[in-house]
């Protein structure tokens, strides 16, 4: 059934990034694709393309985050192909993030594209960034 595995799998990856925002990226690595064609967006560097620089760029940017854990993912949209899927959340977090002593609340959006690999989901695609509400226009001008 295309859709209960793919739901075992959401599960799965959501359970990843909760050990992400422990600083361990090796449960996230696992659900990821290892293809050439893998592709990592976060707010943390440019996009990561192919397994190489995911995996860098997924050490990298777990190591901003310490002592925390995943708090709620609030569902925005998700569609279930037969061989594609992607879904759309805002993840919400509790973590000691980059330097800072104490732990602080955080919110990211995150798309994620997931394909059918050797009969399993895996993420081909995932996005986060802190855009979780409106912003003025200006916002995307850099400073």
């Amino acid at each position: 059934m295309i859709g209960s595995d793919f739901h075992e799998v959401v599960e799965k990856f959501q359970s990843a990034l909760d050990e992400f925002f422990r600083g361990n990226p090796e449960p996230a690595k696992a659900v990821m694709s290892h293809r050439d064609d893998v592709t990592l967006a976060n707010p943390f560097g440019p996009i990561a393309r192919g397994w190489a620089q995911v995996d860098k760029a997924m050490e990298l940017a777990a190591m901003n985050y310490r002592d925390g854990a995943a708090t709620e993912f609030e569902s925005a949209s998700e569609n279930v192909g037969s061989e594609l899927a992607y879904t759309l959340w805002v993840e919400r977090f509790r973590a000691k993030v980059g330097q800072g002593e104490d732990a602080v609340e955080g919110a990211l959006r995150r798309t994620t594209v997931f394909r059918r690999e050797d009969g399993e989901w895996k993420v081909i695609h995932t996005h986060a960034d802190p855009i979780t509400t409106a912003r003025r226009a200006e916002s995307v001008i850099p400073s």
